[in-house]
């Protein structure tokens, strides 16, 4: 009996020892034969870094503003009597564009006048008793203070008769009329909209970091794509006192010619500032870098010894960059490349520092300095 379980143990660990070694043999052939084939090659596209002139131009998207520009309201309440304007006309400061119905101020005023004129009278015939020493002094100052108070009734009703009649404040365009006759109007209610349009402000923001070339007078040209084929020229008017804290930009405003009133408050424009001879930077197309919180890389091809079959074994090596400034689908690279380096352009995803790669050009990520949205 003891016999017999002795040899069913030994049999027992015969075909385990068995089944253990083949196992072990399996792995190490698979281990062998994966360690043998390598890295698989990533199919990238490429571009050339080139030495490419850059104009030292700025260009930022900004709003037009009007010099001077005011809805035109009323001081006071009353109905439309009378409108002297039409939507869009030219106005010259001080023109009337509104009367309101005065009927009740003007006979308050006449009935003011009155006192006034009662007041002079009285005044003047106590000036006479006074040499003749009919009556007192104080009678005469109580009757002279009371000839200057009606004159001050006469004058306060002048000023609310005068805010009856609105006028313009300043020489401009005046927009859409947004009253009628008749109507009841109460304080604050807005009559048109006055513009003053040439000159005309262009509103734009600017990094910090470009402040140092931007100078009061300094010439800039601004486009719009209403009017395609011309260009605005102006200069830079002013500088706001503070960056802002958020975004780190500062407001500046420049001042444009706008003699024939055709730009208006509230459009949108492209400012274009020319800082001086243009410079020559190392280019890439944008999709070449990939930008990390510790340092901006891209990937330069390395070519090896070539394979029995006489092709090219490509590999490629991540490069720190320091960037400059952006146009368009190019970047300038300051420091970290050398021109005529071939770089990846996608497919940055798959690769690692070492990997090899296949170069398939067939697509290529845009590469224009001056990029146009297709109608499509």
């Amino acid at each position: 009996m003891f016999k017999r379980l002795l040899t069913m143990l030994i049999l027992v660990g015969l075909v385990l020892g068995g089944v253990y070694g083949f196992k072990s043999f399996q792995s190490a052939m698979i281990k062998k034969y994966m360690s043998s084939m390598g890295q698989m090659p990533q199919t990238v596209s490429t571009s050339i870094a080139t030495l490419q002139k850059w104009d030292t131009k700025l260009q930022a998207v900004g709003t037009l503003r009007a010099v001077r520009g005011v809805d035109v309201s009323s001081e006071v309440s009353g109905i439309v009597e009378g409108i002297y304007f039409n939507s869009g006309d030219e106005v010259q400061a001080g023109a009337l564009l509104v009367k309101l119905r005065a009927d009740d101020e003007m006979a308050a005023l006449q009935s003011l006048q009155a006192d006034v004129d009662l007041a002079e009278i009285t005044y003047q015939r106590d000036l006479k008793q006074l040499k003749e020493k009919s009556i007192p002094q104080a009678t005469v100052d109580a009757d002279a203070a009371n000839l200057e108070k009606s004159k001050a009734l006469v004058a306060e009703q002048k000023a609310k008769i005068d805010k009856k009649y609105i006028r313009a404040p300043f020489t401009g365009r005046l927009g859409l009329s947004q009253i009628d006759l008749g109507q009841y109007i109460s304080p604050g209610t807005v009559i048109v909209t006055l513009q003053s349009l040439d000159p005309i402000y262009f509103d734009f923001y600017l990094p910090q970091q470009e402040l140092a070339n931007i100078k009061i007078g300094q010439i800039v040209t601004v486009t719009n794509d209403l009017y395609k084929n011309k260009i605005f020229i102006g200069k830079i008017w002013a500088l706001n006192s503070k960056v802002d804290s958020t975004t780190r930009n500062m407001q500046v405003r420049a001042a444009l010619d706008n003699p024939d009133n055709i730009l208006l408050p509230g459009m949108y424009g492209v400012i274009t500032i020319d800082l001086g001879q243009p410079k020559q930077y190392i280019t890439v197309p944008q999709t070449a870098i990939t930008y990390n919180p510790y340092g901006n890389t891209v990937y330069v091809v390395k070519a090896g010894k070539k394979t029995k079959d006489s092709k090219e074994n490509l590999t490629v090596e991540q490069k720190f960059v320091t960037l400059g400034p952006t146009r368009g689908d190019q970047v300038a690279v300051l420091t970290g490349l050398q021109s005529g380096d071939k770089v990846v352009t996608a497919g940055q995803i798959k690769l690692q520092n070492g990997s090899p790669i296949v170069i398939n050009n067939t697509v290529t990520p845009s590469n224009d300095k001056n990029p146009k949205p297709s109608d499509e």
